[in-house]
């Protein structure tokens, strides 16, 4: 089991990078079948910064046109979710009239796909899914029902492919977990 440390807290391997591919396959899978004679230009909506890795993935694999559309919010410090969504950049194209793929990479607590739906609604979006890397059922306090979900996990603080720690690690190309037993 790889170990890497960062600032000053020691993370595990937890799910290997193949392991992630395979799940993007079945995602991408299910949402070629979902959107597989549209005819309209679904926007897929890359949620800064953690997403990239995810989006970009994801994108290589849809067979259907779609246009990339990025938007930054934060509701992390350090480790802890903060509860409050900020807007740290808009969306970066008119989304009204179509329909909108959020990509998360991770939906823990769901305040950001909350305020994120307000958003795309008073903006005019006609409709939104979720499609996430990652899904925390334990944690999440909001009525959500993602479309797209690639793995559920436990509600444990991960860091790699795209999901930092302090803004470090999101490089990574497997998923890691705190190692409780180097961190005391």
């Amino acid at each position: 089991m790889e170990r890497v440390r960062l600032f000053d807290k020691t993370f595990k391997t937890f799910i290997p990078n193949r392991k992630i591919e395979q799940a993007i396959d079945k995602v991408a899978e299910k949402m070629n079948a979902d959107f597989k004679d549209c005819t309209d230009i679904p926007v897929l909506l890359c949620v800064l910064n953690g997403s990239i890795l995810f989006t970009a993935e994801l994108m290589k694999r849809l067979s259907f046109n779609c246009e990339l559309v990025s938007i930054k919010l934060s509701s992390y410090s350090g480790t802890e979710s903060t509860g409050n969504v900020r807007q740290m950049m808009g969306l970066t194209a008119d989304i009204k009239g179509r329909r909108v793929i959020i990509v998360e990479d991770i939906v823990d607590s769901g305040n950001t796909i909350v305020e994120l739906r307000k958003i795309l609604a008073e903006k005019g979006a006609s409709r939104s899914y979720i499609c996430t890397m990652l899904l925390k059922p334990e944690s999440c306090r909001k009525d959500l029902h993602p479309e797209y979900v690639a793995m559920e996990i436990p509600n444990d603080f991960i860091v790699g492919f795209g999901l930092d720690y302090n803004e470090i690690g999101r490089n990574l190309k497997d998923i890691y977990v705190l190692d409780e037993d180097n961190n005391g």
